[in-house]
């Protein structure tokens, strides 16, 4: 009996890694933490076909990682809860400190980044004193879902049409999604090369919110 119920027990436990044993899936669940998303938007997001778009959000909902709800026609998905977040989290991060490929892929996708970027303790404490100005470059909906409490929302393609919109009396601090989410780079290069003092913010906004720094939700 004991035996049985190990076993029993260690096939279900096996039901996450099953869901996160894939690489589009864990790409699905990196976007997701950013806010709920349709098939639809996961499927752009991801440039994954609708169908298979749905079939990988079934595996992950089926492993108890996502939640989902209906909107009308819709099906909104999200992760089930800020464990989930973590999990993702600590997986990726123990695989960038395990598995080397992982360190040579970013290094050629990112080079030496010579601007050190800020961490979440030094912004928080700049915010505070109002020394700096911080800009969200993720897409609007995720901005929308969380934000880091008084960050503007200014989208990667929006940019250009709105350095106008910046004052350059103070540092400009960029982030998104995660460390190696591009947006904040590009952001920072064309804010440098515009004149600003800009850098990145090192992590991104599931980070600074599993820290219980302050976020905001909707329009600022």
């Amino acid at each position: 009996m004991n035996g049985m119920f190990k076993d029993n027990l260690y096939e279900q436990l096996a039901r996450v890694g099953q869901g996160l044993a894939n690489g589009h899936r864990l790409e699905i669940l990196d976007l997701l933490c950013q806010g709920e998303r349709t098939v639809d938007e996961i499927s752009r997001g991801t440039r994954l076909s609708l169908a298979s778009a749905s079939q990988h959000l079934q595996i992950l909902y089926q492993a108890h990682l996502l939640a989902r709800r209906k909107t009308g026609t819709q099906v909104r998905y999200r992760v089930a809860d800020r464990a989930v977040v973590q999990l993702w989290l600590e997986l990726r991060d123990v695989a960038a400190r395990q598995v080397p490929e992982v360190d040579r892929l970013v290094g050629a996708e990112f080079g030496v980044d010579p601007i050190e970027p800020l961490d979440q303790a030094e912004l928080e404490e700049r915010l505070a004193l109002g020394s700096v100005i911080v800009i969200d470059v993720r897409p609007q909906v995720e901005y929308l879902a969380g934000h880091i409490a008084g960050a503007v929302s200014m989208p990667l393609e929006e940019l250009e049409a709105r350095l106008g919109e910046i004052p350059k009396d103070r540092e400009i601090v960029a982030y998104c999604r995660g460390p190696y989410c591009v947006f904040s780079g590009q952001a920072v290069a064309r804010l440098r090369q515009a004149g600003f003092e800009a850098r990145r913010m090192s992590l991104g906004y599931p980070e600074w919110s599993l820290a219980g720094r302050a976020v905001v939700t909707g329009t600022a």
